[in-house]
């Protein structure tokens, strides 16, 4: 069924608040991609070369340049902050919620962006980007955290969707300004593109201000009337409404269910479904690195300009922009066809074109002026795949699949996957790619691994993830309790109320299935018993 602009019919109140927050909360993505898009260009920059090298001689260019070791510690150090970070973020957004958590890594942010700005020498830039990587990695924790918890069902793939849509903008547009500014010959060269995040620090720390809680932040805190208020202002209804109060109800009775599990540690997160859930989320995240996505954002420009490519920098310019631009159909299509479909689409689309990038890069060379056409032609190509399916995606899945009691413990993890796959191949990369004594110098062959992975990506999906289109957070919950397979879940039809579990207490050693069953039967009494009473 083809995404709506307007809610299903029946649906009671206004979704367009809610809608609003959650795309705002998504702009946080762009201090993630612009962070992360932005060094990409500045290794390329003459004056930051000649400024921070130590004095090698780079054979490709025979000017001054940095070594492989220290390309790959600059760019992989904001990656060992994020997943820091990222593990951090589950006791940040369970302490303070999820909306000062926000806040708090915002400011980490700042801190390793002040750094970065203030240096000259490689110790001082590296360190900031650690501390800028800690905040991105907080903040890629806890916003597909906050959108989950505050979108209508029927829209909330397209907003968690939206995070990788403002993580692709913030790379566009790191790719623009390092264009405007690398032919500088002054420290402006870099410090202008590192201290524009400041004002993508301050627009996401005070807009956070005015956004309220979430309602399940607030369910889990035992404070039921500020999670009616919470959910009052992102639906427009008041807080005595019938749909509120029944939303609000059967999130409460589905948080309770779980709470009569036992509390829940890091090390439930490994067991029974939970584990299931959690092996998924975390190979989600891991492949939708290992496709090579961030091969191209983070040493495209180099690896362009060492192969012999004209306008290094505005290469780099059109792979963000196909990005940025690809992004949009996939948070449709996120919607109209499922997680499972998009994502299969996706993998065997990049698989084909990682391949044929391969091919022509190896058998016909680079230096070819038709093979450099044809090779940006299908690096494009894959990069519309990526964005349109694995980019979003992944944030989607990986927000909805996790029960309350566990959801920021999960996430921090399955994102601190994502971000430890990504500090392996911004660390490797250099190594893999580059000419000189013990490096591997693959060059274009590095694209066959890509392929490789994209190729695993589509038996993962099909073995691996649910269809969770549609799905309320509570009745995900159910569908992993009751569907085994992944390949099974497209036919799935939720029947529990959570709110008819809780009447008959949820009882600790029964299945959510045989507890349903006896609040059928529970009901079913009920019913006779009232019809014999009308009866006499």
């Amino acid at each position: 069924m083809p995404l709506a602009v307007k809610p299903p019919p029946g649906t009671a109140g206004k979704a367009w608040p809610a809608i609003l927050v959650g795309f705002f909360v998504a702009f946080g993505g762009v201090l993630f991609g612009y962070d992360t898009g932005t060094i990409g260009g500045i290794l390329a920059m003459r004056y930051w070369l000649d400024t921070f090298s130590t004095g090698y001689i780079d054979p490709a260019t025979g000017k001054l340049g940095i070594t492989a070791t220290q390309s790959s510690e600059i760019v992989s150090l904001l990656s060992a902050g994020t997943f820091f970070g990222a593990l951090t973020a589950a006791p940040t957004g369970d302490f303070f919620g999820r909306r000062i958590g926000l806040m708090v890594s915002t400011v980490v942010f700042t801190f390793g962006v002040i750094l970065q700005t203030a240096a000259t020498e490689i110790p001082l830039f590296v360190a900031g980007r650690f501390f800028a990587g800690y905040g991105v990695g907080m903040i890629s924790a806890l916003i597909p955290l906050y959108q989950s918890e505050t979108a209508p069902k029927w829209i909330r793939g397209t907003i968690v969707g939206a995070y990788q849509l403002a993580i692709t903008i913030g790379i566009l547009l790191a790719a623009v300004v390092d264009h405007s500014t690398g032919n500088r010959m002054d420290t402006g060269s870099y410090r202008i593109p590192i201290a524009v995040q400041f004002a993508w620090a301050l627009i996401m720390f005070f807009g956070m201000l005015l956004l309220p809680e979430t309602p399940r932040m607030w369910i889990k805190r035992g404070k039921h009337a500020n999670a009616a208020k919470s959910l009052s202002r992102l639906r427009r209804l008041d807080v005595d409404h019938p749909a509120l109060v029944e939303e609000l109800a059967e999130i409460t009775a589905n948080h309770e269910y779980e709470m009569t599990l036992g509390k829940a540690t890091y090390l439930d997160c490994f067991k029974g479904t939970l584990g299931k859930r959690l092996a998924t989320g975390c190979l989600l995240q891991a492949l939708q690195q290992l496709t090579g996505v961030n091969f191209i954002f983070y040493y495209g420009t180099s690896f362009f300009q060492r192969a012999g490519f004209q306008n290094s920098f505005v290469i780099s310019m059109i792979t963000s922009a196909v990005n940025t631009g690809s992004t949009f159909p996939g948070l449709y299509m996120v919607e109209a066809w499922g997680r499972r479909p998009l994502l299969l689409f996706g993998a065997a689309g990049m698989a084909v074109c990682q391949f044929i990038v391969a091919g022509v890069g190896t058998g016909v060379g680079i230096g070819d002026q038709t093979a450099q056409t044809a090779l940006i032609a299908f690096v494009c190509i894959y990069i519309f795949f990526f964005a349109c399916s694995w980019g979003p995606c992944a944030w989607v899945v990986t927000g909805e699949i996790f029960p309350l009691k566990v959801r920021a413990k999960s996430l921090s993890m399955t994102t601190a996957s994502n971000w430890l796959l990504n500090w392996a191949i911004a660390y490797a990369t250099p190594y893999m790619v580059d000419s000189g004594p013990g490096n591997a110098n693959l060059q274009a062959k590095v694209f066959f691994i890509w392929g490789g992975f994209c190729f695993i990506c589509i038996f993962f999906v099909w073995g691996m993830i649910y269809e969770t289109k549609g799905l309320s957070l509570e009745q995900v919950d159910e569908l992993y309790a009751k569907v085994d397979k992944a390949w099974k879940s497209k036919t799935f039809v939720p029947t529990v109320s959570f709110q008819d579990v809780q009447e008959v207490g949820g009882q600790r050693a029964g299945s959510l299935t045989e507890i349903e069953t006896m609040a059928m039967r529970k009901k079913s009494a009920q019913h006779e018993e009232s019809a014999l009473e009308g009866k006499y």
